[in-house]
Formats: structure tokens, C-alpha cells, sequence
């Protein structure tokens, strides 16, 4: 890590960092409350965009983590806050969840199935094929295609279900559009949060699980970083990447005294 002042900002991720199947992690409470007691701003981010921050921040709570939902940062707020800078007013088809249509709605879009401006795909727990059908339509017909995130796949107690990626590189096989991504590893994500709390990136650290998202576009956004590894990267895969976070360390209870 460098030698730079304590940050003022702190950007974290949620799974793997904080929580493991709706458990939290060690270290992971007191770490928030000293966030709080330093009087730190900081968002905690997710490339989940099924929930609002008002559930999310209702299921952190449950596991025994009080995290306000003001302060809580999706890969659907990043993709309507880009959406509504892009194209302020515009319109959207969805295939998503309440976390991303009502951000959507809050960023003032309007959701139809007749010509809209954007096909903004998003995580859904039931894929229907009619809903990608006329997805792929609405995008041959000249709709610009917009996914909240790449991850292929997402966990469950079965094992893995197919997620946002697998379901872009669908419609993107059928069109022959690729998709702009919002979501993690963009930097977009991570800049639109910055801007949330007025924040800047030489100031701001991100906690992070997994190199190829949090870390890589942590890197890209210009904030130290810092991996733990209670979540998708081992220490044995670290060497593997042609870049280096600001710090290894064991799960999120070392960066307490980092705050």
C-alpha cells in the first residue's frame, strides 16, 4: 500500500467482504462502525441488481449489520445514474427486478416495450424467454443495449445459476450486439459512487474480494486497494494477474485499524 493519508472514503463490497450467505463475516460490524466513529463516508457496492438498497439494506440487517440504505450502491443505481446522464428522460425496456426498475423510474425513465431507447438487461431469479425474445427484436429494431453487469453466473445452495453475462452474450449471439456493462470491473461504477458521496480517488480505498472486478477496477478508478480473502480470490491466485492490489491481507477484520 502506499504512503498516502488514511483515506477519507472507503467503497466496499458486499459478498464475500462483509457477508457470506447471509452471514457476516467476522470483523465485518466493527469495521462499519468505525467507518462511522471516523466519521468516513463510504458505500458499500454490489454487482447484484435484483434488490434495492432498502432490501439490501433490510437483509444486512438481519445479519446483524446496520448499514443505511442511503448508504448502499448498486450495479442498477450506477446503470440508471448512467443512463439518466446519457439520455436524461429516455426510455427503457427492462429484464430485471425491483432494484433495477425502480431506480430506473427514480432516474425518471419511462419502461415500455415499444421502441425504447435502451434494452437494459439486468439480474433476474426467472429468465423468461419471451422477455429475451422481444429483447432481441427491440435491439435489431435499433434500441441500444445496456446490462447491469458481466458476471455469468451467481451462486446458490444448488451451485451456480446463470446470470447476467450468460444471458447478454445470448442476446449479443443473436444480434451481434455486445453490450455496455455499468457494473463492476467498469470503473464507471465506482466513479458514479464516488460522486454520490462527493468523494475523490486519491482519497478513497476499495475493499474488495475478487481481483478481476474489485481490485482491477479499483485500480482503473485510481483508488488504493485492498483484497481480502474471505470471498472468490485465494492467496495462490493473486500472482496469477499482471496487476497488484495495495494490500493482501486475511478478511475485512485487518482493515480496521486502516480506517
Amino acid at each position: 500500500m502506499t504512503d498516502r493519508a488514511p483515506s477519507e472514503c472507503w467503497l466496499t463490497d458486499m459478498d464475500g467482504v462483509l457477508v457470506h450467505e447471509g452471514q457476516a463475516l467476522p470483523g465485518a460490524a466493527d469495521f462499519l462502525q468505525r467507518l462511522v466513529d471516523r466519521e468516513r463516508r463510504f458505500l458499500v457496492l454490489t454487482n447484484n441488481s435484483i434488490f434495492t438498497p432498502r432490501d439490501l439494506a433490510a437483509r444486512l440487517q438481519r445479519s446483524g449489520l446496520h448499514v443505511p440504505e442511503e448508504a448502499i450502491w448498486t450495479s442498477a443505481l450506477a446503470t440508471a445514474d448512467f443512463l439518466a446522464a446519457q439520455l436524461p428522460g429516455g426510455s427503457a425496456y427492462v429484464i430485471g427486478e425491483a432494484g433495477l426498475t425502480t431506480a430506473l423510474h427514480e432516474a425518471g425513465y419511462t419502461i415500455t416495450d415499444t421502441e425504447p431507447d435502451y434494452v437494459v438487461l439486468g439480474e433476474t431469479r426467472t429468465y423468461s424467454f419471451e422477455a429475451i425474445t422481444r429483447a432481441i427484436r427491440l435491439v435489431e429494431d435499433g434500441a441500444r443495449f445496456i446490462a447491469t453487469n458481466p458476471d455469468a453466473t451467481g451462486p446458490s445452495a444448488e451451485g451456480s445459476l446463470p446470470a447476467t453475462g450468460s444471458v447478454a452474450a445470448l442476446i449479443t449471439k443473436a444480434t451481434g450486439a455486445e453490450p455496455y456493462f455499468v457494473g463492476k470491473p467498469n470503473p464507471m461504477m465506482f466513479r458514479s459512487a464516488l460522486n454520490r458521496i462527493d468523494g475523490h480517488s486519491e482519497s478513497t480505498t476499495m475493499v474488495g474480494d475478487r481481483m478481476d472486478t474489485d481490485i482491477v477496477a479499483g485500480i482503473e478508478a485510481g483508488l488504493d486497494t485492498v483484497l481480502v480473502l474471505t470471498g472468490s480470490t485465494r492467496s495462490e491466485d493473486v500472482t496469477r494477474f499482471p496487476f497488484r492490489p495495495g494490500r493482501v491481507v486475511d478478511s475485512i477484520a485487518q482493515v480496521i485499524d486502516l480506517v
